[in-house]
């Protein structure tokens, strides 16, 4: 985990990490009609949950046609979410990120490929260390086209590796922009002892296996 939390927070998180996946709340929110984001100025957004936010957000900002990519809160039910809201496991919010790109450079299905590409498509509840309903991997979808990407390109993972995917799937409804403090957090404290440990070999990884998709100066 990034940071420690009270004891008290800890217990009430291991006890209550799974319920934001089973209550009424979430179940609203699952089945849900998507909610189509325009595009603006020619850029379209998608969202992502794949663990930590501060991993996700470098790995997206090394992808050719991505503009920028924004850490924040969604997949819940809860208005106004925070990061030690988020932690409690009791929002029904993932940490997720906004990316903001150019589709004419490049196209949904290969943002969903870097998600898969980028990640540990059979940890549940988390990635690597960062465990919790909050870190869980959810990939959000506006239209019923982006739904059919998702779906075959997760059959098909799960296919090649004999195993079940982890990523849910789900509505697009709201992204809630998290704290100031998160955001470019790789890139702004490149000496963290997690982003050396967990976000940076990440992001390696990621890169090694898609060199093709890496902007110039990445």
């Amino acid at each position: 985990m990034r940071k420690l939390l009270p004891i008290f927070v800890i217990s009430l998180l291991f006890s209550c990490q799974n319920t934001a996946q089973t209550n009424d709340r979430q179940l609203e929110v699952i089945n849900a009609d998507p909610v189509v984001v325009p595009l603006q100025n020619g850029k379209a957004r998608a969202y992502f949950a794949s663990g930590c936010f501060w991993c996700v957000e470098a790995v997206y900002e090394s992808v050719k046609g991505v503009e920028e990519s924004i850490s924040g809160y969604s997949g819940g039910f809860t208005e106004n979410p925070t990061y030690e809201l988020s932690n409690t496991g009791r929002t029904g919010h993932a940490e997720a990120v906004e990316i903001i790109y150019d589709p004419d450079v490049v196209d949904f299905a290969t943002l969903v490929d870097v998600y898969f590409g980028s990640q540990d498509p059979t940890q549940v509840n988390g990635q690597g260390p960062d465990r919790g309903s909050q870190y869980r991997s959810i990939i959000f979808y506006q239209d019923e086209e982006q739904k059919q990407i998702i779906l075959k390109k997760k059959a098909e993972l799960a296919k090649k590796l004999d195993a079940d995917i982890a990523a849910e799937v789900y509505p697009f409804q709201k992204f809630w922009v998290g704290e100031d403090y998160h955001q470019n957090y790789e890139r702004l404290h490149p000496n963290s002892s997690y982003i050396r440990n967990v976000s940076i070999p990440r992001l390696n990884r990621f890169k090694k296996k898609f060199p093709h998709l890496l902007k110039d100066d990445h």
